[in-house]
């Protein structure tokens, strides 16, 4: 099995929340179960590089993807946590992730382009994938700035022999913010492949609206904790597959759950 999992936060790398030591341990755990690994997260202006050994990756860098018809350059970048025998790949840009906080300015304040960030992430994650050409079985999303990538596997990517069988898990944390996206955030997720009536939710905006968009397009679903009661609902309503997280079986109940998906 080949999972990718794709995260907003991974601790060493940032401070240790529950999302953030979740998905430092869970790729460990899959992987030392014998499956085949890779893992994503933004490369926040916050991370130390020279501490964590951050280094670019010439032959991943170098594409330019246009977002409100700029285009903006593609870095890709790796570390290696050492004591669990796993690289993170960094996907990094100097006007979207070069500044000292990463989802929120200076107390709590949303970044007014959280929306194009987020696009940028989506796309830079998958377009790197595609460049290493390694087909995951899995996508396993985490938090709500992985909420494009569902979207994107199932309409924009889905006819690419990489993704055309990816079953997508998204994870859904306490994580809920009050922030509001620009009104033409919609028109900006856009790309090849995904229509206006795709994106129709994100007409309600916020953290609702971008969790609804990646529940639609997602195969299954890990809920961790306490999440948005508008949120679970809509969970329910889909019908689709979801499992609760327990943390002392999480890894095992997780590979369960991609073998469920897959079969």
């Amino acid at each position: 099995m080949r999972v990718l999992f794709i995260t907003q936060e991974i601790t060493p790398y940032l401070p240790e929340t529950e999302m953030s030591v979740i998905c430092r341990n869970l790729p460990q755990g899959i992987q030392d179960m014998g499956q085949e690994i890779r893992t994503f997260m933004p490369r926040y202006g916050c991370i130390n590089e020279r501490r964590n050994q951050l280094h670019e990756v010439i032959r991943l860098s170098g594409m330019n993807l246009i977002i409100s018809e700029t285009d903006h350059p593609l870095i890709i970048k790796v570390a290696s946590i050492q004591s669990a025998r796993m690289q993170v790949y960094f996907i990094d840009n100097e006007e979207y992730f070069n500044r000292k906080d990463a989802l929120f300015e200076d107390e709590g304040v949303f970044f007014p382009d959280n929306d194009e960030r987020i696009v940028f992430f989506a796309r830079g994650v998958l377009e790197t994938v595609r460049k290493l050409r390694w087909v995951p079985n899995i996508v396993h999303c985490h938090g709500w700035f992985t909420s494009l990538v569902p979207l994107y596997v199932k309409k924009a990517f889905r006819e690419d022999p990489l993704f055309s069988k990816s079953k997508v898990v998204y994870s859904i944390y306490s994580d809920a913010f009050t922030g509001l996206f620009p009104d033409n955030f919609k028109n900006k997720a856009i790309i090849d492949g995904i229509s206006k009536k795709d994106v129709a939710v994100l007409s309600e905006n916020g953290y609702i609206a971008v969790n609804k968009l990646a529940i639609n397009h997602s195969d299954g679903f890990v809920l961790i904790n306490s999440i948005h009661p508008e949120v679970e609902d809509y969970i329910k309503a889909s019908k689709k597959p979801c499992i609760l997280h327990n943390d002392e079986t999480y890894i095992a109940d997780y590979e369960a759950f991609y073998e469920e998906l897959l079969q």
